[in-house]
């Protein structure tokens, strides 16, 4: 029996390292968010899915209600 857990250990990381090799090399690009606040939209923002259709219109893929006046701020992918 304790001649078998080293074999069993050396066996388990043998696998380990097959099948990260196999997984090859995982390549994340994340680009910065740029946030701007709405110029349209009017009154205290309660809700991200109306905010996100007004910055929609503003030419911004996206929006979201932010800070404690609660204000619409549309957001994109910066270059």
């Amino acid at each position: 029996m304790a001649r078998s857990l080293p074999l069993l250990s050396t066996i388990f990381v043998l696998l380990l390292l097959l099948v990260a090799t196999e997984m090859g090399p995982i390549m994340v690009a994340e680009g910065r968010t740029c946030a701007s606040q709405s110029h349209r939209f009017k009154g205290v923002c309660l809700s991200d899915t109306n905010c996100a259709s007004v910055c929609k219109t503003e030419g911004f893929p996206s929006g979201d209600c932010h800070g404690f006046r609660r204000r619409c701020f549309c957001t994109k992918h910066c270059a």
